[in-house]
Parts: C-alpha cells; structure tokens; sequence
C-alpha cells in the first residue's frame, strides 16, 4: 500500500502529524509519502517512517505530475483547505480528511460558545487513517534531529544546566512582550538560551543586554534541528504557543507553556506520550475578549493587551 500524507504547514501542525506517519508505517507497512512546502522539508527528511517527501514553493501544481505518477493507493488529508481540496480531485484516488472544526472555532472566537470537543488535535488527525484499521499507539510525538545538526551547549559558553527560551511566534498577539521576557530572564536563577530565528535576533539581544548574566542569544544563528537540539539537551523550556512548543513535546520535556490570544481548548496544547504531562500552563483565565482569533494578530485588536501583560509568572521564578 501506498499513502500519501497532505499537510503543507507550518512547523507545529507538521511536528503533531507525526504520530500519523509512524503509526501508519509501522502498523501497515505501508509507503508514507508526504506533501508539504518546502520550507517544512527539513521537518520530515529524517523521519525513518517517512518514505518521500514531495514539496512545491507557490502552487501544488508544481509537483502534482510527480504525485499523479505515484497512483496512491490512498490519501490522508491533515490539512483540509480549498487546496488540499483541489489536489485530491485532481489525484483522484480514495481519501480522507480530518474534521478541521472551523464552526466551533469561529462560535469560540466570535461568540465565545465552546462546543468544541475535548479532544487533542493529533486524536482528531489519527481519525483520518481508522479506516486503514490504524489506532494510535500513545507514544507521543516524534521529532528527529540529524546528527550533524547536534549543537554542542559550551559553544555558546552555557552550562550543562541550561533552560530554553523560544521567544519568537508568527503573530504578536502570541508572544509576549519584549519587557516581560526581560522580567523573566532577571527573576531565573539558572541560565537560559533565548530560541529563535533571525527575526528575534535583535528582539535577543535587547533581552540578553537586560540580563546579561543569566541570558544566552542564539537568535538566527542555529537551524530548526540546532535549536530542537539545545531543547533536547535542556532542563526544561519556556515557549509561546508555537511550534517550538510542539518540538519540546516530542522530545518530552518538562513545559511552561505561555498563552496569549489562543487558548488551550482549541486542541493544539503540547502533547505527551499517554501517562505523561509534563507542560504547565500560564494565561490569563476569564478575559472577556479571550480568545480572540485562532490564529493571531499583529497587535491586540482591543488596545489593551491583558492577555500577555497581566499574566502571573511567578511560577517561573524558581527555575
């Protein structure tokens, strides 16, 4: 059998299909190709069960004649948009998709109805593929990390007891601000590597110039696999909702989940193996406005920000 997994973005979403992919090579044996952008193509090349990997840059019709040629056996839809819509007709083979929710999302953010499910995002994924006879096998995440992207802490001068900071997220409304991840920093008492790509660069370097004995940059100057690494190798890891947040998870460690405009109950909190939570969660409960988009904003749509600005993280000064 040959199946082939559609899921195009972003990092998070990717990192949390990846209990789909093992449980579907190693219970059918089957050939698990991919599609996905290719900017999220390093995400899934090393994963051992994970056959092909199929990328286009603007428009799935870049690799379709490759996908066609493939004459899949079947096709799992993660990502169910208009797109992935359109590439299943144009493949025309049996598939299935996951239940995306976008009415109790839209009735959680406009109207503030919860009629969401209390289900994990990846049980809602791995019901995509019951009908190949596929269970969950309650083993968590995977993310595996190349070996030649390893990251060796005392290049960065920090020591083996380190925590991690992932301190970047696509929108705004996600992350804190600046001045409150320097609160943080000053209050640890163990040493933190700030996390993030060369957009958070300059944002880690005010916070390491703020707190320069507890505060180690690595902002924009490691891969993706460099910081899961440094995450791997951590006490434990501060983060936004973000994929970072994800990456921790697979690689099972201890989680202070930061959460701003978003909220747990959407399904996508981090995921352990079964018996296993690790993750504390700090947001600002009982917020009329919250939440305010699934997604986020480039500033908070009321003004006020009290999602992040009135967070207690007191919890955070132990650490």
């Amino acid at each position: 059998m040959k199946v082939l997994v559609v899921r195009f973005s972003s990092i998070g979403d990717i990192v949390l299909t990846t209990p789909v992919l093992r449980c579907l090579k190693q219970q059918t044996g089957a050939a698990v190709h991919v599609v996905t952008k290719k900017q999220f193509q390093s995400l899934l090349a090393p994963n051992p069960h994970v056959d092909q990997v199929h990328v286009f840059e603007r428009d799935i019709a870049e690799c379709l004649p490759a996908l066609k040629a493939e004459r899949f056996d079947h096709v799992v839809d993660l990502h169910h948009n208009l797109r992935s819509f359109r590439l299943r007709l144009a493949l025309g083979r049996p598939a299935t998709r996951f239940q995306k929710l976008n009415g109790e999302k839209w009735l959680m953010v406009r109207l503030k109805i919860d009629r969401l499910p209390k289900r994990h995002i990846v049980h809602r994924y791995m019901d995509a593929v019951a009908g190949l006879g596929v269970q969950y096998d309650g083993a968590g995440l995977d993310h595996f990390i190349p070996a030649d992207q390893e990251v060796n802490p005392g290049a960065f001068e920090l020591p083996p007891d380190f925590l991690a900071f992932a301190i970047g997220a696509n929108h705004r409304t996600k992350r804190l601000p600046t001045e409150r991840i320097i609160e943080i920093c000053r209050r640890l008492r163990t040493p933190v590597a700030l996390l993030g790509g060369p957009s958070e660069q300059a944002e880690g370097e005010l916070i390491r110039l703020a707190a320069p004995d507890q505060v180690v940059n690595t902002c924009g100057a490691l891969s993706l696999h460099g910081s899961a690494s440094l995450i791997r190798q951590s006490q434990a890891v501060i983060t936004h909702d973000t994929g970072m947040m994800h990456i921790a998870a697979a690689l099972q460690k201890p989680i202070y989940s930061i959460w701003g405009n978003t909220v747990p109950a959407f399904g996508m909190y981090p995921f352990y193996p079964d018996g296993m939570d690790a993750n504390t969660t700090l947001e600002v409960s009982g917020l009329p406005c919250r939440p305010c988009s699934k997604i986020g904003f480039a500033q908070c749509p009321k003004g006020h920000f009290k999602c992040m600005l009135e967070q207690d993280l007191g919890v955070l000064s132990g650490l």
